[in-house]
């Protein structure tokens, strides 16, 4: 497969490549089915589906953001220094994966700070990105952004504009832009081909469509000059995780696609230039927009 090769101000176009590093169990779907006290007694698959992450990005020479969950990182260590030391970038998912609008302001502050400081000792660099638990920063939560950059984080890329029934501010800017507080927003992918809204950026919508589409979705972006950004979490990638607890419609939104997943990403990666989150955003103009 040929890969494409847009080139902007002479240096060749990346799009901006993702992976929310947390356990199949950490995933919404299962916010019914289990709580925080069961998660240190459920099974733990996030590691061998990361190194499989960092396998394929090593074999074509990619590099990506890591968001990665603090409990994650208090757990497996080793696992956040292999993603630095692979050169990729270590960003925080928060540290106890609760959506933002189910905790007050303080406790949000007491868990990206806790996040942060888990990650930066292990990393021995600053951690200055962040993304939100199932993208929850909305309209009613958009007071977490003022703490993030109180805290020290630099960007955010968080919001989804798209209508959802877990997260999305629809009328958002699709591209980057920066708030008054100076916090750089970093907005999941949509794309418009018949001027609606599309969700394209990963995930669920990567597994669940054709390849194609994001194929297509990613070089209309090219020729724009634009960067997208694409993020997957290692149990996209996992068609045997345990979800016997689920509700048929939570298993369907859990694991559909999870057996191609991988073999569209190694295909995704041969395509099309990538890099992690800062180094794109540090080589676009980035304007200032209000919410």
């Amino acid at each position: 497969m040929a890969r494409s090769s847009t080139t902007v101000n002479g240096r060749m176009m990346e799009h901006a490549l993702s992976f929310d590093i947390e356990e199949f169990f950490h995933s919404q779907n299962f916010s019914g089915a289990v709580t925080d006290d069961d998660w240190p007694r459920l099974s733990s698959r996030v590691e061998p589906y990361t190194h499989r992450i960092l396998n394929h990005l090593a074999a074509m020479g990619r590099r990506a953001t890591f968001f990665v969950l603090g409990w994650v990182a208090a757990r497996h260590p080793q696992l956040v220094h292999d993603i630095a030391r692979s050169g990729h970038e270590v960003a925080s998912h928060g540290y106890g994966h609760c959506p933002v609008y189910h905790q007050s302001a303080q406790e949000f502050r007491e868990d990206v700070h806790r996040a942060k400081d888990t990650l930066e000792e292990l990393v021995g660099a600053p951690v200055v990105g962040y993304r939100a638990p199932s993208y929850s920063i909305v309209r009613r939560s958009l007071w977490a952004l003022d703490i993030l950059a109180d805290e020290g984080y630099r960007y955010d890329s968080s919001i989804f504009p798209v209508r959802h029934d877990r997260y999305g501010i629809p009328d958002a800017p699709r591209f980057p832009f920066r708030f008054a507080n100076k916090l750089v927003e970093f907005p999941l992918t949509t794309w418009t081909p018949f001027g609606v809204r599309l969700p394209i950026a990963g995930g669920g919508y990567f597994r669940l469509l054709p390849y194609a589409i994001t194929r297509a979705a990613l070089r209309s972006f090219q020729r724009t000059g634009r960067p997208a950004v694409f993020y997957l979490h290692p149990w996209d990638l996992d068609p045997d995780q345990p979800v016997d607890r689920l509700s048929r419609v939570m298993r369907l939104r859990q694991t559909i696609g999870t057996g191609g997943a991988e073999r569209k990403l190694a295909h995704l990666l041969r395509e099309f230039e990538f890099a992690p989150l800062g180094e794109v955003l540090e080589r676009l103009p980035v304007p200032d927009a209000t919410l």
